[in-house]
């Protein structure tokens, strides 16, 4: 009986490497990190990644402060996320952190956190009764605070921002709940 050998993909030469690591960026922006993870597992030799993430940064086609800036901008804009949501998510995608942080505190500089936090309650938030009614119970109160710092806004704001939507007496003595339980 024969047995099945595990197949083992061909490994990249430098140009082929070149070709891939272009089309992979057309696809949609990476960092530097991110690409050179991808690159690395696809490469016949780790001097070619080197060689190929430096041509892309002569090109202009690889930027780590433009696509920081590029996904602070997307995640405020079109998702209303805060500043350590995005800061967390560019670190993830292997941005460095000066770089990072840069970026985030230029696309946030004249946000008002606690205007973005209201904004994202009135889309994310669809309780079955009002949204200030549905405050008053504390189990919807700290699911909602929890859910705003997960999204990435600051403890101080969210507290502010609930404080104004629910225009009621539960929360002056509100104590912020565990962070560790999930929804």
């Amino acid at each position: 009986m024969a047995q099945k050998t595990a197949r083992t993909k061909p490994r990249l030469s430098a140009e082929a490497l070149w070709d891939f690591a272009v089309k992979t960026l057309a696809a949609r922006a990476y960092s530097s990190g991110e690409l050179r993870r991808k690159l690395v597992r696809k490469a016949d030799r780790a001097a070619d990644v080197d060689e190929a993430i430096s041509r892309l940064r002569d090109y202009g086609y690889l930027n780590d402060r433009r696509f920081a800036e590029s996904y602070a901008g997307f995640r405020l804009e079109n998702q209303g996320l805060g500043k350590s949501r995005v800061l967390r998510d560019l670190r993830q995608r292997n941005v460095s952190a000066g770089l990072a942080e840069g970026a985030v505190s230029r696309v946030y500089k004249n946000v008002d956190e606690v205007e973005l936090i209201e904004s994202f309650i009135r889309r994310k938030f669809r309780p079955k009764t009002p949204l200030p009614e549905a405050l008053q119970d504390p189990k919807q109160l700290a699911s909602a605070y929890r859910r705003l710092i997960r999204a990435g806004f600051s403890s101080s704001n969210v507290i502010q921002a609930l404080k104004r939507i629910s225009k009621g007496d539960l929360l002056e003595g509100f104590e912020p709940p565990e962070e560790t339980e999930e929804l």
